[in-house]
């Protein structure tokens, strides 16, 4: 008896229209399988995803794979959905220009970010993992996520930003990371004159060098130290160096950390560094001059001066440790065990 009920309740029409019937068991159907099909779909992009966040090599590949699969399943399981609801899909045919027309007019924006994604995803010239830096927005991170609308790009202030597909395609965008390659940064300081240059030199190479985010010496990478000129104030230099993959992800921080460690290499070697100064000659004031104008003004008068904090020792280099978090937090993953 149950079973005659089922069996009338799936045969029985609950609508038809050119060509259509759709019965009652037949929108069951149609709605459990498209649960399933949204269901596996979730499952397999969060297997994928684990298995890319633990991958040490091919990250990208096992990202296309990831939404491929996603796009490919939900495909199938609506083309399942509809058929199993009653839908004759050839003849979907007929409407299909009249889709095709609606798509384009309405809905524009939405299929030029999801071709726009499609085309990142396939081209892998910015890829998940890359830190990029969008300058005429003012917008600098790694990418964490290519989807359907909107790329998500996450600062180092921990702010995801969601950045149209389509504006790294048709706008510039610089990818600092690019086929997970490091790039060559300048930091600039200033020597007094008459500093030793030669001794200059080889306190910030040392101090560089020993530093645990710069990259071993090659013959293509070496770090240097060139004098760019004759400043107002002195004599201007730059550390031109290469830094790890992870420093390169936080720019400021690394800029940060470079400059600290060329203060402690001058202080240590005994090197001036010049600061902003002003000399002002007074010839005359309230009608006086000489010794007699300084003290009107109170020159020599007054509890003496008291000297400044001292410049010898080292302090803790909080930029460092911010460049270095990457690597620790990276350690750490590969030791703790998988859960």
């Amino acid at each position: 008896m149950p079973a005659n009920r089922l069996l009338t309740m799936d045969q029985s029409k609950f609508l038809g229209f050119s060509g259509f019937h759709l019965t009652l068991g037949g929108l069951i159907s149609g709605a459990v399988i498209l649960l399933l099909t949204f269901a596996a779909s979730w499952l397999v992009t969060r297997a994928l995803r684990r298995v890319r966040e633990r991958a040490e090599r091919s990250r990208q590949a096992v990202y296309l794979l990831e939404r491929l699969a996603g796009y490919g399943i939900i495909v199938v399981g609506v083309m399942s959905a509809l058929s199993a609801a009653g839908v004759n899909l050839s003849s979907l045919a007929v409407f299909a220009g009249a889709l095709g027309i609606g798509v384009g007019l309405g809905l524009q924006g939405v299929v030029k970010e999801f071709v726009s994604g499609l085309f990142l995803i396939f081209d892998r010239m910015v890829s998940v993992g890359d830190y990029i830096e969008i300058e005429d927005i003012g917008i600098r991170g790694a990418i964490m996520e290519i989807g359907p609308r909107a790329t998500r790009v996450r600062t180092n202030d921990n702010v995801n930003v969601l950045v149209p597909n389509s504006r790294f395609i048709e706008q510039p965008v610089t990818n600092w990371t690019l086929k997970g390659d490091t790039r060559r940064i300048h930091v600039p300081f200033t020597v007094a004159y008459g500093s030793d240059r030669g001794r200059v030199r080889d306190a910030v190479l040392k101090a560089a060098q020993a530093s645990p985010f710069t990259l071993p010496e090659t013959e293509a990478r070496k770090s240097q130290v060139w004098l760019v000129a004759f400043g107002d104030r002195g004599l201007a230099f730059e550390l031109v160096v290469w830094p790890t993959r992870d420093a390169v992800k936080r720019p400021a921080a690394m800029h940060a950390a470079y400059t600290w460690l060329i203060a402690d290499a001058l202080d240590a070697a005994g090197v001036e560094v010049p600061v902003p100064q002003t000399d002002v000659r007074l010839r005359r004031a309230f009608g006086l001059e000489g010794d007699e104008a300084l003290k009107r003004l109170g020159h020599g008068e007054g509890p003496a001066a008291q000297p400044g904090p001292s410049r010898g020792g080292h302090s803790a280099n909080d930029a460092a440790a911010d460049v270095m978090a990457d690597e620790e937090e990276e350690a750490d993953t590969h030791i703790r065990p998988a859960g």
